[in-house]
């Protein structure tokens, strides 16, 4: 019966040992039992590296953690505990928060209460267990940070996404507190545990340019949850790195001799597909996704544009010919100006928000301005969200905010001159600025572009609904 060497045996027991097997009578039983099955397969005339492959291929990817999970499971009451715990916490925690996300798309009672319990089951029942478990299944000290990193990553995670769902406060802090952990403690963990395997050599450029990639995607995500700049091009570089550079590099270094195809290349395709580009496409689009909300309501002020320019046109037609036409022309000329002056706003704050974009999302004015209508095209916007607007043109004290005060002010005061109406003071609210916009420097720092140019379109809105009062007190003065 042919026998193995020394430097054959070796090998088996690196191999046991990079298994992470924490009972050392268990891990001589199994290099024992691996031994004697390699010599069987040499029996019918195979060298070593062709009979070790075989009964590696026999016992099935996996196989000796398994084992070891079986005699943890049978012989430590702690250990059986806390997978029971595990298993049945992570089962219902994702469960309660499947159901929750359905509640919460249908608007049906209970999602918030049925996400806070799926949040705190996984956080502090499923995250817990895990890292006993981890801990009790390899006992190396290596992973400890791995394991703590990852740990706090979960749970801040967790947390966040629940903050942000419900809209409470510092959800962004949780989230970019996870992130931080993940970009500067979790990935690079993982990559330094890789790195310090000796079989992982030839494969480290790719380990690094991954973990790269991760980093690269998981600020992108922030970014774009936070409605920061740069997200779209976080999100793209980490997307070329991932697919393009890293994957089918290690893909190559890892299965180029394989005859067949292993089920963990399956799963390593699987897995990224489901996991990055659905992720990936979320994040890229979430900007349309917050700007659809916006968009029923500037379409609805639109339209109700259209009607009240035709409802004072026709009443300016009606009265061509009379005496008190004049005085009619005047004020629909002083609208004109008004709402010249919103468009105005309304270009200078697009301007301002994508000053660095370059995007054209300003149409060309044709005609009057009043007679084009709205003049932005709101679906174009790069930066929808931006504060930079608000901050620099609308808040007191900035010169725009100013001009704009005195326009409307003086606009009101002009209509209500050539009514005898002395009800005319009721119309001054719709055209107060502060009603709309902030009236201190301080109050509403977090106006976007989107909130202030839909301000805008209900400004020109309420300049028309004066305008046609103010017509009709001139004729029946």
């Amino acid at each position: 019966m042919p026998e193995l060497s020394f430097q054959n045996i070796e090998d088996i027991t690196l191999d046991i040992r990079k298994q992470e097997i924490s009972f050392s009578h268990l891990a001589d039983e199994l290099i024992d039992h691996l031994c004697c099955d390699v010599e069987n397969e040499m029996q019918n005339g195979l060298g070593f590296a062709e009979a070790y492959k075989r009964v590696k291929q026999r016992m099935g990817p996996g196989r000796i953690r398994e084992i070891q999970e079986e005699t943890l499971y049978a012989v430590d009451s702690k250990y059986r505990k806390m997978k029971n715990t595990m298993k049945i916490s992570g089962i219902a925690g994702t469960i309660m928060f499947g159901f929750a996300t359905l509640f919460k798309i249908q608007h049906w009672p209970l999602a918030g209460v049925l996400m806070l319990l799926g949040a705190l089951i996984l956080a502090f029942l499923f995250m817990p267990s895990a890292l006993v478990v981890l801990w009790k299944e390899t006992h190396n000290r290596k992973k400890l940070f791995l394991f703590i990193s990852g740990f706090v990553t979960g749970m801040l995670f967790i947390f966040g996404t629940l903050f942000k769902i419900q809209h409470w406060p510092i959800a962004g802090i949780i989230l970019s507190s996870a992130v931080i952990f993940a970009i500067f403690f979790f990935i690079p963990s993982i990559l330094l545990n890789r790195l310090a395997d000796p079989a992982n050599k030839p494969k480290r450029l790719a380990y690094i340019m991954g973990a790269g990639g991760a980093i690269l995607y998981v600020a992108g995500t922030l970014f774009k949850i936070q409605h920061w700049p740069l997200a779209s091009l976080f999100m793209v570089l980490s997307l070329i790195i991932i697919f393009v550079i890293a994957l089918p590099w290690y893909t190559w270094l890892t299965w180029k001799e394989e005859s067949n195809i292993s089920a963990s290349f399956i799963f390593i395709i699987i897995g990224s597909l489901l996991i990055v580009v659905p992720g990936a496409l979320i994040n890229l689009n979430l900007r349309n996704m917050y700007n659809e909300g916006y968009y029923p309501h500037i379409l609805k002020e639109e339209r109700l544009y259209e009607v009240n320019l035709d409802m004072n046109k026709s009443l300016l037609t009606l009265y061509k010919d009379s005496i008190c036409f004049r005085d009619m022309e005047l004020l629909h000329g002083k609208t004109i100006d008004a709402i010249n002056f919103l468009d105005d706003v309304e270009t200078n704050m697009v301007v301002v928000s994508e000053r660095k974009s370059g995007n054209p999302s300003v149409s060309s004015p044709s005609g009057l301005k009043s007679e084009r209508k709205f003049g932005i095209q709101n679906t174009l916007l790069g930066n929808p969200f931006s504060k930079d607007p608000a901050r620099e043109l609308l808040l007191p004290g900035c010169s725009l905010r100013q001009e704009l005060d005195n326009m409307l002010s003086g606009y009101i005061d002009y209509a209500a001159s050539l009514s005898t109406d002395s009800d005319t003071g009721k119309f001054k609210g719709l055209l107060e600025p502060s009603v709309y916009l902030p009236s201190e420097a301080s109050a509403q720092r977090e106006l976007t572009l989107m909130s202030a140019l839909h301000t805008m379109d209900i400004l020109k809105n309420n300049v028309l609904a004066v305008e046609y009062h103010m017509l009709q007190s001139i004729v029946t003065r």
